[in-house]
């Protein structure tokens, strides 16, 4: 029997994990500030998902946010959380946010050079019936000298510093890069901490998995329609792709992070420019996903090289394992180009 205790007096936290990476680089810290404010919003608002039956959370705010979805009281805690922490951790200027229909300027004396584009729940439509949801954050250092503005948070997502998202579902999990790799974190309540529980997450090549709202399909181009065809009927002999569709962003992207296939929002005739925002869904997921190895598109160009022309801007996107997603491409050089 061996006598060493089961407890590990060495754990790797993320607190931890941020502090060494920015060591490494040799910042000032900022990032590592911000990062650390983000966590503790991240925590409060998994404290608050995890009671919201009981504190009366559950059930519309009885307003509607500037994308037109119903905003729920988890919704209006959680972006006040997440404002509140990144704000008076002294390492932002601007914050776009799904939940505000401008911009949020940093007050001069709490500014630093950051920022930040954040969902604050993603999958909200999801909280009264239990499935999981998440929060979702990009940041983006400021690059020029002028007043910060709006203008600071349209740039591509290709110039992101660092990436993330939460995952509120039987565990609390926090995927992160800072552009060497993407590491996952699985907080430990009795703890109260992040754990480092996978370290540099690989996509795998091809996976047996897709992921797409097939409700819409009446409205679908035909490059989707064809390529869903292939995955349900293969004429290669192959097994049919299985079909896992949450509808929430988060859930449904990190089960395609870590068993690989293709998660598809596309444009259809419905929405043309599809439905999942730029700046603070599309952006920091395809981030994330190229750094484990995958690809993102819109159909037509890299998701990271699309180069926004407003804050709540919808992309079309296609995201997964690269073989995937090379052959829905493939499909799309079949057909003739969207207007």
């Amino acid at each position: 029997m061996s006598d060493q205790s089961p407890f590990d007096v060495d754990v790797i936290t993320l607190t931890r994990f941020v502090m060494e990476q920015g060591r490494k680089a040799k910042g000032t810290g900022e990032l590592t500030q911000l990062l650390n404010s983000m966590l503790t919003a991240i925590k409060a608002i998994s404290s608050a998902v995890r009671k919201a039956g009981l504190a009366h959370m559950y059930g519309i705010a009885g307003t509607m946010n500037v994308t037109g979805d119903q905003v729920k009281k988890l919704d209006v805690l959680s972006n006040d959380l997440v404002i509140n922490m990144l704000q008076s951790s002294y390492s932002t200027c601007v914050l776009v946010s799904e939940e505000n229909k401008e911009a949020l300027i940093t007050p001069p004396e709490r500014r630093g050079k950051y920022v930040v584009c954040f969902d604050p729940l993603d999958g909200s439509s999801n909280i009264d019936c239990l499935a999981s949801i998440g929060t979702i954050f990009a940041i983006y250092r400021k690059t020029t000298e002028t007043e910060p503005s709006e203008k600071d948070a349209l740039v591509p997502g290709k110039d992101i510093v660092a990436a993330g998202y939460a995952l509120y579902g039987s565990a609390t999990l926090v995927a992160l890069t800072t552009g060497q790799g993407v590491n996952c974190f699985m907080l430990d309540p009795a703890v109260g901490e992040f754990i480092l529980v996978d370290r540099n997450i690989k996509m795998k090549k091809k996976g047996k998995i897709y992921s797409v709202n097939e409700g819409y399909a009446k409205y679908f181009d035909p490059d989707v329609t064809e390529y869903l065809k292939k995955k349900k009927f293969p004429e290669d002999g192959s097994e049919p792709y299985g079909s896992r569709y949450v509808g929430s962003m988060v859930a449904d992207v990190h089960r395609t992070l870590i068993y690989g296939g293709i998660f598809m929002y596309p444009a259809n005739k419905k929405s043309p420019k599809g439905k999942l925002r730029l700046l603070y869904e599309c952006n920091p997921i395809a981030f994330i996903v190229e750094q484990a190895g995958g690809v993102a598109t819109t159909g037509t160009q890299r998701v990271l090289d699309v180069q926004p022309e407003s804050i709540h801007q919808r992309v079309p996107c296609i995201l997964g394992s690269p073989d995937d997603v090379e052959e829905f491409l493939a499909c799309v050089q079949k057909h003739p180009k969207r207007s």
